[in-house]
């Protein structure tokens, strides 16, 4: 069995500029401190070699759900194809079979590092081996900004709001500032959280997170604050030419001095001088361009609010190729199946 440490796959990943922070080891550091099993798997021969982070959820019985978030990757730095992953999974594909047997795995779900330039919500191509699965753990839809150029050129390809937005809090004063202050920004996570009415996860998760991609400079956690009072925060990760917003928020108090517009500026001028050529803002809803920008002004439910605001930062609104299901025992994934259609939260139980 190919599998390699943490040291050996960070050796890999240093030959695959474009792999996504999903698959580093520190990922996989952070989701093995909260309960999930990861291996790293590596093969293949000569000129290209290919790889993959895998996780695992343990179930009672001795079974599992296995999990390879935006993977798998491959040496060079070309952007991963349909066609591409097809080509890596006869190389990867049995190695990774085998450690799901292994672990009794019932599926694995894949969601592959790529851009289904289609755009609709089912998938245009088809991966051999799997099928479309109904649930994804990683946000559908994002939007990708370009970070090219210089501050006017990135400014100019938002929307005039925005950039009035961001100037505004300029102007009124708003400060942000580079911090480690993770119980500031849980703090702010849990107003937002029961503000908009999502789960947020643990403070010692985020400064796990904060532990592990930090002392590498692939994290960056940003406080926004007027006059010594807190308004918001965000934590961005890079890896290779490409930066992430994860986790962001913000207080309930004096919105109107659009401290998140300027965090975002702030992030992606960091992301921008740390060599990264794309921020990728994760998350909207998983409509087709032009439906978002129909209902986009009237609509105030779900992410709705989210695109809303992200939008005006000038990016491009893509759509992930998956998620796609593996399925190693048929009559436990149809069970699987069963429950997630039977939980009213639609919660998939394998976690980001």
């Amino acid at each position: 069995m190919p599998e390699v440490t943490s040291q050996e796959w960070n050796a890999f990943l240093a030959d695959c500029p474009s792999a996504h922070v999903l698959q580093t080891s520190a990922w996989g550091d952070l989701k093995a401190s909260f309960g999930w099993d990861r291996f790293h798997i590596l093969a293949g021969k000569g000129g290209r070699r290919a790889g993959a982070l895998l996780l695992f959820r343990r179930l009672p019985l001795g079974q599992s759900l296995a999990y390879l978030p935006k993977g798998p990757v491959c040496t060079g730095d070309d952007p991963l194809t349909m066609a591409g992953f097809n080509q890596l999974w006869e190389v990867l594909g049995a190695e990774v079979d085998q450690i799901c047997h292994r672990k009794r795995a019932i599926f694995l779900k894949v969601e592959p590092d790529l851009i289904d330039f289609a755009g609709g919500t089912a998938p245009s191509s088809i991966l051999l081996g799997f099928q479309p699965s109904p649930h994804a753990i990683q946000p559908q839809r994002t939007i990708l900004v370009d970070l090219a150029g210089t501050d006017d050129d990135l400014l100019g390809r938002m929307k005039q709001k925005t950039r009035y937005n961001l100037r505004l809090a300029q102007k009124k004063g708003v400060q942000v500032e580079q911090t480690a202050d993770i119980a500031a920004f849980y703090q702010l996570m849990q107003v937002t959280g029961q503000r908009d009415v999502f789960a947020v996860h643990s403070q010692a998760y985020y400064q796990r997170a904060f532990d592990l991609f930090s002392p590498g400079d692939q994290c960056n956690l940003l406080l926004a604050t007027f006059e010594g009072e807190l308004l918001g925060g965000l934590m961005v990760f890079i890896h290779g030419s490409r930066a992430w917003y994860f986790y962001g928020a913000s207080a309930s108090q004096r919105r109107e001095l659009m401290a998140p517009y300027l965090l975002q500026w702030e992030a992606m001028r960091w992301a921008r001088a740390k060599g990264c050529a794309q921020y990728d803002l994760w998350g909207i809803p998983d409509l087709p361009e032009a439906d978002l920008e129909a209902q986009f002004s009237s609509r105030g439910d779900g992410l709705w609010g989210v695109y809303r605001f992200k939008r005006g930062f000038g990016g491009q609104v893509c759509r992930a190729a998956g998620p796609w299901d593996r399925v190693f025992q048929p009559l436990l994934y149809q069970f699987y199946l069963w429950r997630m259609k039977s939980r009213a939260t639609g919660e998939n139980g394998l976690g980001g």
